[in-house]
């Protein structure tokens, strides 16, 4: 997919480019920094010592030397006063310059630690949400694979409210289902071996009735598939008609990669992944019955057994259809993430 939260080492990421998150000097440091320059080897320190540092909210861009990638971008990040001192401004244009860098290099693919939210000390949550906004304000203009590198669970956060607003959805949804499974559960173990003989002989008697019927309608088999509902990728091109969207827009608000799309256009019994359907379920902004539709043409269903889709569906019931701040709270709840 276009845009990736993932937890990784980003000295092991095999992209064209991953971002150092430097100091102005360029000539190494600790964190993030260090290893880098680490992994690199000598030659790394050696080309940045020939840049004369950079200035903060700017890159400058090396080669990778020994890393799996081609190019390292080293990006200095502002460090954290109160956020009254251009804090934000800065930090964009770190993304900004480093993903331009990146651009005008050839670079299909590039990979971000969280600038800043080390020993510089930005906030956690506002330091995601800068690189989540200007990342995916790039990718609806360009077409490249950006990977957000996350070392551990402590280098990850998102607001405390929303954090805390999904896990009570969760709490409310999830437990409720799970009792009414376990009740469910119970009554089956209790049925006797002649409740579930008489269930059998009853199912028996149903079948060849259910087999007459059709044949007093005159249905055969080949009548029968006639009446086959719209497709996943006919009703998805429908409602991309409907609601006057590009292809591109839908592909892009639902980050998703252009060839994929282009196979579900050209394929009308295309069958997505359940994380694909619904990433065009919210591009398209659907209510909660539509995005059911959706995906039961894709032969999926929302379930309330499943932290995945409650989550979605909190997003869903509370009007906010951003794909890329879906994701935000799914990594954080240890979750798949919507796209391909």
């Amino acid at each position: 997919m276009p845009l990736e939260i993932v937890r990784n080492d980003i000295t092991k990421m095999k992209v064209d480019a991953i971002v150092n998150a430097a100091n102005k000097s360029l000539l190494g440091g600790g964190g993030v920094d260090g290893c880098i320059h680490r992994a690199a080897g000598p030659e790394l320190l050696a080309e940045c010592r020939t840049l004369g540092g950079c200035e903060t909210g700017s890159a400058k861009i090396t080669k990778a030397y020994k890393l799996p990638c081609k190019y390292v971008i080293h990006a200095v990040g502002p460090r954290w006063q109160d956020g009254g001192h251009g804090e934000k401004d800065k930090l964009t244009s770190c993304y900004k310059t480093s993903l331009d860098l990146a651009k005008e290099n050839g670079c299909e693919s590039v990979a971000f630690p969280l600038i800043s939210s080390g020993i510089y000390g930005y906030p956690k949550d506002q330091a995601l949400k800068v690189a989540i906004d200007t990342i995916s304000e790039f990718l609806f203009e360009n077409d490249m694979t950006v990977y957000i590198v996350i070392f551990d669970r402590k280098a990850y956060q998102i607001g405390e409210k929303l954090f805390s607003d999904i896990e009570e959805y969760i709490d409310d949804n999830y437990s409720e289902e799970h009792t009414d499974n376990i009740r469910e559960r119970r009554r089956r173990l209790n049925l006797s071996e002649e409740d579930a003989a008489l269930n059998v002989e009853n199912r028996l008697e149903v079948m060849p009735m259910m087999a007459s019927k059709a044949s007093a309608l005159g249905l055969s088999l080949d009548d029968a598939m006639k009446q086959i509902d719209e497709s996943f990728s006919q009703m998805l091109l429908r409602k991309i008609d409907e609601e006057k969207l590009t292809d591109a827009e839908c592909y892009k608000k639902a980050n998703i990669d252009r060839k994929l799309f282009s196979k579900i256009r050209s394929d009308v019994h295309y069958k997505p992944s359940k994380a694909t359907a619904l990433a065009f379920a919210i591009a398209l902004e659907l209510p909660l019955d539509e995005t059911k539709d959706m995906l039961m043409k894709a032969g999926y269903a929302l379930s309330h057994s499943n932290k995945f889709d409650i989550i979605i569906e909190f997003f869903i019931q509370s009007g906010n259809y951003n794909v890329f701040e879906i994701n935000e709270a799914l990594f954080a709840f240890d979750q798949s993430l919507l796209g391909a």
